[in-house]
């Protein structure tokens, strides 16, 4: 049995990352289905191995977090990285980028 749930990862505010060296991760893990979320911050960088390096719409196996997600599948559906700029999907690069958006579009900051 695989259940699917999304997940948006996002980085501490700058505040906890100054006086702590170790990483910590926000997982918000959601149920579209059944239109629940919860977020979880976890510290324990052999918990955290999995998602480094994934790119939007990866899959990531719930084993690493714990049993109370054993059996779970989560695709990385968002994020945002220290300085608080969304992901948005179809960008292929690793860096930040200059897009050019139009009102109405995801991303877009007016």
């Amino acid at each position: 049995l695989q259940l699917r749930r999304h997940l948006s990862v996002s980085p501490p505010p700058r505040a906890l990352l100054a006086r702590d060296t170790s990483a910590i991760m926000k997982l918000n893990i959601a149920n579209p289905a059944g239109g629940l979320q919860k977020v979880f911050e976890i510290d324990d960088d052999k918990k955290l191995l999995p998602f480094y390096d994934k790119r939007m719409s990866s899959e990531v196996s719930g084993d690493s977090l714990g049993d109370e997600f054993k059996g779970y599948i989560f695709r990385i559906s968002g994020g945002n990285d220290k300085q608080g700029f969304p992901m948005k999907q179809g960008i292929l690069c690793n860096h930040r980028v200059r897009l050019l958006f139009k009102k109405g579009m995801s991303c877009f900051r007016e």
